[in-house]
């Protein structure tokens, strides 16, 4: 028999928002989000005011209609659509009685559970104690109650002390060792580099399709699932293009308030984004106007927020075919110039392969060199560049190559230059 799938927590969902927000959508997100760790929203209640009470989150009328709302609906969890404060936290636990889990503790369990490589499981964890710290005095609550002193003694007091330094020490143990593993991935990037091998990172909204936009552009074959955060880790490969090498990175998927610590806990892997030198926007094509609009700002704000808001980007119109030809015109309208493929079925990967090929067509040079055999050694380095050799010819004088060299590196091989490739068969024409 096959096993049983485990049954699903079930969550009540609470949001504040401001006046003439759109509730269905507003809680649409946070809905998948629960569902996505594994919890099954089964009641909502919403208030309408201009920011959270600061205390208690919901005003009093509220949290009565809260309280009764969440007992009739046997709930196991309340789930808040914002990021709470300790103290706001603690009141609505001891005011349901409940578990009270908000929109970044939900994040991070979702990262928890797909996290796979070990620097993605010590980013979870960073981000998971930058999260708690600030809330440990209301886990030490019932033992703080023991305690002899004026609210300073006691072992509850103690052990929370303890609790603290712990945390503390540990933050700082995984902060050296993802730095440890920073450098490793800068010495990776620096082979890139010396071989002038353009990088392209994917950024898009979650669930965008960057992953399988990835398969479909390297012929990799990276997991693929139709879950919010699927892949935490960076991940690279390659693909080739009239010779030339290209790398792709995908990246985190964003949503509307990334929680800052996991901003700051994947500041690592976002990185990736800052080295790259575009960035490939992925747009789902097959979304509402105004959900566009939405998901990329929300790409837009972390793109910013991590420094990389002045590299050059392209946007990329993913699942176009589930486009009609009336929706397709529409989109070339809204976003004139940007492709429009399909990672699903490969519509539209040819032409994208060709346009990310033309914006860095000014990186090389198609040259033509004369090396003396007695120079060997810098046709070895002319080969550790990983440059495109069109042609290879020995010559009585020495070995006769046309080949596309790295603007950055034609100083090094002047001596060698005898005449550009492109006059040379321009003058045998």
């Amino acid at each position: 028999m096959i096993p049983r799938s485990p049954e699903p927590e079930r969550g009540f969902v609470l949001a504040v928002l401001g006046q003439g927000a759109d509730v269905d959508d507003e809680l649409a997100e946070v809905k998948e989000l629960a569902r996505t760790a594994g919890v099954e929203p089964i009641g909502e209640i919403v208030q309408h005011r201009a920011r959270p009470a600061q205390r208690t989150y919901v005003g009093k009328g509220k949290l009565e209609e809260l309280k009764q709302l969440f007992e009739e609906s046997a709930a196991e969890c309340l789930l808040v659509d914002d990021e709470l404060d300790p103290a706001q936290q603690r009141f609505l636990e001891n005011a349901l009685d409940t578990r009270v889990i908000d929109r970044t503790q939900l994040i991070l369990d979702i990262f928890a559970q797909h996290a796979t490589s070990a620097e993605g499981k010590l980013q979870v964890e960073l981000a998971q104690l930058d999260y708690n710290l600030p809330r440990m005095r209301g886990m030490w609550q019932h033992l703080e109650r023991l305690g002899g002193g004026v609210g300073t003694r006691g072992p509850g007091e103690s052990q929370l002390e303890t609790d603290r330094r712990l945390a503390r020490h540990r933050i700082t143990v995984l902060k050296r060792k993802l730095k440890d593993l920073e450098k490793q991935r800068a010495t990776r990037r620096k082979e890139r580099r010396r071989s002038e091998t353009p990088t392209i990172a994917l950024a898009g909204y979650t669930n965008a399709g960057k992953s399988t936009l990835l398969n479909r552009l390297t012929g990799s074959e990276v997991s693929v699932e139709n879950q919010l955060f699927h892949t935490l880790d960076p991940t690279t490969r390659g693909f080739e293009h009239d010779g030339r090498r290209y790398l792709v990175t995908d990246t985190v998927g964003f949503i509307r308030r990334l929680p800052h610590q996991l901003v700051e806990g994947f500041a690592a892997t976002l990185e990736e984004t800052l080295v790259a030198d575009m960035v490939l926007h992925v747009v789902d094509a097959s979304a509402p106007d105004d959900e566009q609009d939405r998901q990329r700002e929300a790409v837009d704000d972390v793109l910013h927020e991590i420094g990389a808001g002045e590299l050059p980007v392209e946007v990329v119109l993913n699942k176009i075919d589930r486009v009609d030809p009336l929706g397709r015109r529409r989109l070339a309208n809204r976003f004139p110039g940007a492709p429009q493929v399909s990672a699903l079925n490969g519509e539209g990967m040819t032409e994208l392969r060709a346009e990310l090929a033309r914006r860095f067509d000014d990186r090389w040079e198609r040259v033509r060199l004369l090396v003396p055999y007695e120079d060997g050694g810098r046709l070895s380095e002319l080969y550790a560049l990983g440059t495109p050799i069109e042609e290879r010819e020995d010559t009585a004088d020495g070995v006769l190559i046309i080949a596309r060299l790295p603007r950055r590196d034609l100083p090094r091989f002047a001596p060698f230059l005898i005449a550009d490739a492109s006059d040379t068969h321009r003058e045998s024409a």
